[in-house]
């Protein structure tokens, strides 16, 4: 198939270019080469490569700075995202959306279900969630990705973050109440991978299994690394953030596991694998 990759400079997109290549014609747009804010060349630029598929990987993703830069987040994440929906309705491409936990509210206290409802807090999750809505009411043929707290080797995330603040700290506090899966690139990249390979369109949830506290996740990471470092829970109230953010947002694969796809392995385990290459 004939693959496009929105935002293949991303975290990422950088692992969807390797692993989408193995088995399709890959095309790549970076944030140089389309600003999916201008509509006529997000169409322009989609006719002219004719792809069967487009993963649409790009999103202003600050979460803190949405808050404050409401209308950028909303340029992108909701009128980008209506952009690239109405240029795949122009050539009869499906689209892969990339999503977020960050749709529910936190509150039902389990895990969310593709159909359970939605109800951002934040300005990213509601820019987040209105994308999903423009795709829904201008094509037929998507999927719809939620996934969770993600990591890589493309980009700066919560694992390097621990790591550098060890380097020159001696104690550090986490967020012990909220809860959530991490979830490694790559292997997102590799459920996306099998997904396109049938038309079996709709939302889908799509994480690493098992799930954690930041603060818990921070605990694993240095164990991985034998790193000897204090760490304090504190509260979501006590960390302070300018975004709110869902207490509780694990999300179950449940469309995933019903269309027969394997189980994504633990995030334990992808943990390990991913330090063991740093």
């Amino acid at each position: 198939m004939k693959v496009l990759i929105i935002g293949s400079e991303g975290m990422l997109g950088h692992d969807l270019v390797d692993i989408l290549s193995a088995e399709n014609e890959i095309s790549t747009t970076t944030i140089d080469t389309l600003d999916i804010t201008d509509i006529e060349k997000t169409i322009e630029t989609i006719k002219n490569i004719n792809p069967d598929v487009v993963v649409h990987a790009a999103a202003f993703t600050d979460v803190d700075g949405s808050e404050t830069n409401e209308d950028l987040a909303y340029k992108v994440n909701v009128l980008g995202t209506r952009n690239v929906a109405v240029a795949c309705s122009e050539v009869d491409a499906a689209l892969v959306y990339i999503c977020t936990d960050y749709v529910f509210d936190g509150t039902k206290g389990s895990s969310y279900y593709e159909y359970d409802q939605t109800n951002p807090l934040g300005v990213y999750g509601k820019t987040k969630h209105q994308g999903e809505v423009c795709i829904r009411d201008i094509l037929n043929k998507f999927y719809i990705v939620r996934t969770s707290w993600l990591y890589g080797f493309h980009g700066p995330n919560f694992i390097t973050t621990m790591l550098k603040l060890a380097e020159k700290m001696e104690s550090i506090s986490v967020v012990a109440d909220q809860i959530g899966s991490p979830t490694y690139t790559v292997d997102l990249a590799t459920a996306i991978a099998e997904l396109i390979k049938k038309p079996a369109y709709g939302t889908y949830h799509i994480t690493n299994s098992d799930h954690c506290s930041w603060y818990e996740y921070a605990q694993e990471i240095f164990e991985n690394t034998g790193i000897d470092i204090e760490l304090n829970p504190v509260s979501t109230e006590e960390f302070g953030s300018p975004a709110p953010r869902p207490k509780y947002s694990v999300l179950e694969n449940y469309n995933w596991k019903m269309e027969g796809f394997p189980k994504i392995r633990s995030y334990k385990e992808a943990l390990r694998e991913y330090m063991d290459l740093l």
